[in-house]
C-alpha cells in the first residue's frame, strides 16, 4: 500500500494472534507495522513479528522489485517488530543497519550478525540522506524501552513513531477506545518521557504519523496528539464515573448497581466494571478515561478480594494519578477491603479520598443512605477542568 509518494506500508496484520504480549486479549488481532521508502536509497523502516516473517518478506520483495535495500531502520528493538533483523541482513548482505547506541547493544542480545554488516549509529538530530528525502532522528528512551526512536521524514511531513500512536487493531474508527487501552497498559507508566517526546513533536510540521501497530494516521492529527497529552499528563478525558468491582457473593455488586443507578439519577456519566467477568486491561483503559474511581470490593483473608487486589497493583505499576476516590467495602465479620485498598492507592500520587461505605453481608437501609450521601460526594468532585468537557 502506498501512503505517500514512494513510501509503501509492507507490514502484515496477524488476526491469529488473541493475546498481545502474552496477556492482554485481541479481539481483532495486531498489526506488526513496516515501511519502504523508495529513493535513490532504499530505506526499511523495522521489521516484524517472527509469526509475519514470510508475509512480511513478500511484501518487501513486491515493494523493491528488483532493487537491494540500503538501510535498515530500527525503531524498536522488540521482538514484535525486530524479530526479523537476522534474516533481513542474511538475504540483503550489503544492507547497512541504523540505530543508536543501545539499538546496537540489544540487536547483539538477539541476534549473532555478521561481523559484515555495516551498522550507522546515529543520535538525537542526526540525518540520512536519501536523495529527495531527508530522515532526521529523534530519541524517545522509556517509550516504552530505552532504545526507542523516531525519524521524521522531512519532505514528507511524515512521522514513524515507534509504539507511541499505536493501537491492538487496524480500525481507525473508533481509534481511541483501542488506542487508550494500548497505551495505558503498554506505556501507560512512563508518562514523563511521553512529555519530553511530545515537546519535540510539537516543533515539527506533521502531516502523516505512521507507527507500528494500527493504522496510519493522516486526518485529525491533532486529537491524537490531545489524547497523548492527556494521558500521559494523567489527566481524564472527559467526566464520568468509574465503578470498579471485584464482589465473591454478589451483594458488592448490587451495592456498586445502586451507587451507579443513584449517580445516574443526577445526570452522571457512570461505567460499572465487574472485575471477575471483565478483561483488567479494558477497564485500566477506563481508568485513564474518567475523572472519578469508586472501588468496590470484598474483604478476603484479613485484605481485599484478590481481582481488586491484583486490579489496583496493575494501576500502581502504570503510574496512575490524579484522581479522587471512594470506596465501598464488604465484610460479614471483619471488613478490611478499603484499609487494604486504601494502602495501595495512598502510594500514588494526588489520589482523593472522597470517603468509604461499609457493608456488612446484604445492604440494607442504612447501607443505602450512606450510598446515597457518598454520592453527593462523588458528584461534589465532577471535573470541571476543560479537558474533561
Amino acid at each position: 500500500m502506498e501512503i505517500g509518494k514512494d513510501i509503501y506500508y509492507v507490514g502484515v496484520n496477524d488476526q491469529a494472534l488473541d493475546l498481545f504480549e502474552g496477556q492482554y486479549p485481541l479481539k481483532q488481532g495486531v498489526t506488526y507495522n513496516s515501511y519502504v521508502i523508495k529513493d535513490e536509497k532504499i530505506v526499511i523502516m523495522d521489521t516484524v513479528d517472527k509469526r509475519a516473517q514470510d508475509i512480511w518478506m513478500e511484501n518487501i520483495e513486491e515493494v523493491l522489485k528488483d532493487r537491494e535495500p540500503d538501510y535498515l531502520v530500527v525503531s524498536h528493538m522488540e521482538p514484535d517488530h525486530g524479530a526479523c533483523i537476522q534474516v533481513l541482513a542474511e538475504k540483503y548482505p550489503n544492507i547497512q543497519i541504523v540505530g543508536n547506541m543501545k539499538t546496537f547493544q540489544m540487536i547483539d542480545q538477539f541476534f549473532c550478525l555478521d561481523s559484515q554488516i555495516k551498522r550507522i549509529q546515529v543520535k538525537e538530530g542526526d540525518t540520512l540522506s536519501l536523495g529527495r528525502y531527508t530522515l532526521q532522528f529523534m530519541m524517545a528512551p522509556m517509550v516504552h524501552w530505552p532504545e526507542v526512536m523516531m525519524s521524521y521524514l522531512v519532505e514528507a511531513k511524515l512521522v514513524f513513531s515507534a509504539d507511541a500512536f499505536g493501537t491492538f487493531n487496524d480500525d481507525q474508527n473508533p481509534w481511541v477506545e483501542e488506542a487508550r487501552r494500548y497505551y495505558s497498559n503498554i506505556v501507560g507508566k512512563y508518562g514523563l518521557q511521553v512529555q519530553n517526546v511530545l515537546k519535540k513533536l510539537k516543533g515539527l510540521d506533521i502531516e502523516t504519523i505512521c507507527p507500528l501497530h494500527g493504522p496510519v494516521l493522516k486526518e485529525n492529527l491533532m486529537q491524537y496528539l490531545r489524547y497523548y497529552q492527556l494521558w500521559s499528563s494523567y489527566q481524564s478525558e472527559e467526566a464520568g464515573v468509574l465503578i470498579v468491582c471485584a464482589s465473591i457473593h454478589g451483594h458488592t455488586y448490587e451495592a456498586a448497581q445502586f451507587l451507579k443507578a443513584e449517580l445516574e439519577k443526577h445526570g452522571e456519566k457512570v461505567i460499572l466494571r465487574n472485575l471477575c467477568h471483565e478483561d483488567i486491561s479494558e477497564v485500566i483503559g477506563d481508568a485513564f478515561c474518567y475523572d472519578r474511581l469508586v472501588l468496590a470490593a470484598s474483604s478476603y483473608d484479613g485484605g481485599v478480594f484478590a481481582p481488586m487486589d491484583d486490579f489496583l497493583h496493575h494501576l500502581k505499576n502504570k503510574n496512575f494519578q490524579n484522581r479522587p476516590v471512594a470506596y465501598i467495602e464488604n465484610g460479614s465479620w471483619a471488613p478490611c477491603a478499603t484499609r487494604t485498598m486504601k494502602d495501595i492507592t495512598s502510594t500514588m500520587k494526588n489520589m482523593g479520598d472522597l470517603g468509604n461505605v461499609t457493608i456488612k453481608g446484604a445492604m440494607k437501609k442504612a447501607d443505602e443512605d450512606n450510598l446515597i450521601q457518598l454520592a453527593l460526594a462523588i458528584m461534589e468532585e465532577g471535573c470541571l477542568d476543560e479537558a474533561c468537557m
